[in-house]
């Protein structure tokens, strides 16, 4: 007759201190109590979730902090936007000290400053230059770009006259821009 070995038992692991609650629930289950023991874990969890209702009310606590995080992450979004307009400007600069210094020489050349050009006439590369549209911005677009928090943004304009905030802000601007607050709109719109 061949040996009848019985299923291996399940371990599973449970945290430290409810070690003693399943040990007297697998004795309770060894001893054929097991319908009670379900329906008393039922009338438990019911009695839990009756008295774990979550408030979702407008004004309640949970929906405050899921609106805070939303706030949060769009202005981080509102941020990476604004980055890629701060990079795209600055490379625009960049050209333009390129395009200025390329001119330079090649009117030296061509005036025979540099070298000896026997004569020879250079033209300036006929480059057309595209200037990138600077666009309205929001506290959280803008604060970015002059290296300063949105509340620091607003604190900064408050405190200063128009003029002031006007010269800080094109102080601070990678492209030089002066940005000027509108109120109708509520946003700074740049000033050349």
């Amino acid at each position: 007759m061949p040996d009848q070995k019985s299923p291996p038992s399940e371990m599973i692991r449970v945290p430290v201190p409810l070690i003693g609650v399943v040990r007297r629930l697998s004795k309770l289950h060894r001893q054929g109590h097991t319908i009670a023991l379900l329906q008393a874990l039922e009338e438990l969890l019911g009695d839990f979730d009756i008295n774990n209702d979550i408030d979702i009310t407008a004004g309640s606590k949970s929906v405050k902090q899921l609106e805070e995080k939303l706030l949060k992450l769009e202005s981080h979004i509102a941020a990476q936007g604004s980055s890629v307009d701060t990079k795209l400007e600055g490379i625009t600069k960049k050209l333009e000290l390129i395009e200025r210094a390329i001119s330079t020489i090649s009117s030296a050349n061509a005036s025979g400053r540099l070298g000896n050009n026997k004569g020879r006439r250079q033209t300036a590369y006929p480059y057309q230059q595209t200037q990138v549209e600077l666009q309205p911005r929001t506290n959280e677009s803008l604060a970015p770009r002059l290296g300063i928090t949105p509340q620091g943004l607003v604190a900064e304009r408050e405190n200063k006259s128009a003029k002031e905030f006007l010269s800080w802000s094109r102080n601070r601007d990678p492209m030089s821009t002066a940005w000027e607050w509108d109120a109708e709109s509520g946003l700074y719109n740049p000033i050349r």
